[in-house]
């Protein structure tokens, strides 16, 4: 059961009346009138002004200190009317914290993570995947990456073409980690070892192994790739 703005505010109004009519019979000020009934001063006025809605304990106060009864059906329609409302409204935002929270529990233990091409340009599908302790696969959650195999440079590391390779992003060179790695304007996966300081390894592997020598400040490591997908 709902009441109007209006039809509240109408007999809180009236109300408020009641309770101004019996302060000025006992020629009291608002200030005295609260005093009597142990409640401040700007309390009653916002009764009398129908801002408040007054309780059951200072409807009792008032009949026992000035004799006077404005508790009539009225006054109980509207405080049955008052807690039926906050009843259903706090339903309503209980239902919606509750489908709240359980829409945040489940994004927080599973994550859409994207599957990219190469360049990053064209996302290609997407896989959910577990997040524990804000952390996919053991690495920071927004981190993780997928990249769909593009040809058969790999092969000889089981990676072909089509596959799909999880991976996270680094920037620094971890010596004999397969990379996602642009050099040259390209971008390719390989497997590096660094040489010394200055220069790395590039590895591939297609059923022959082929390397080439690169001088380290010349690539740019994209992602380190940590396991493979499959396409059967």
């Amino acid at each position: 059961m709902y009441i109007t703005q209006s039809k509240r505010d109408d007999k809180m109004s009236r109300v408020g009346e009641k309770v101004k009519n019996i302060r000025l019979e006992a020629k009291l000020s608002e200030k005295q009138f609260g005093k009597k009934l142990g409640v401040n001063e700007n309390f009653i006025k916002e009764i009398e002004n129908g801002k408040k809605v007054i309780n059951d304990s200072l409807i009792a106060r008032i009949k026992k200190v000035f004799g006077k009864d404005i508790n009539d059906i009225n006054m109980n329609d509207l405080n049955d009317e008052i807690v039926e409302e906050k009843k259903n409204t706090a339903f309503s935002n209980k239902s919606t914290e509750a489908n709240e929270t359980w829409t945040n529990a489940m994004s927080s233990i599973l994550k859409e993570v994207s599957i990219y091409d190469y360049n990053f340009n064209k996302k290609l599908g997407s896989k959910q995947l577990p997040v524990v302790s804000n952390k996919i696969e053991g690495y920071n959650h927004d981190k993780v990456f997928f990249v769909k195999i593009e040809n058969n440079d790999m092969a000889g590391f089981r990676m072909m073409k089509d596959d799909i390779a999880f991976g996270h992003i680094i920037h620094e060179i971890e010596n004999n980690s397969i990379c996602l790695l642009e050099f040259n304007g390209e971008r390719f996966i390989r497997q590096i070892k660094k040489l010394d300081n200055t220069k790395a390894l590039l590895i591939s592997n297609n059923g022959n192994v082929q390397t080439q020598t690169v001088n380290i400040k010349e690539i740019k490591v994209i992602g380190k790739l940590e396991k493979v997908e499959f396409n059967l």
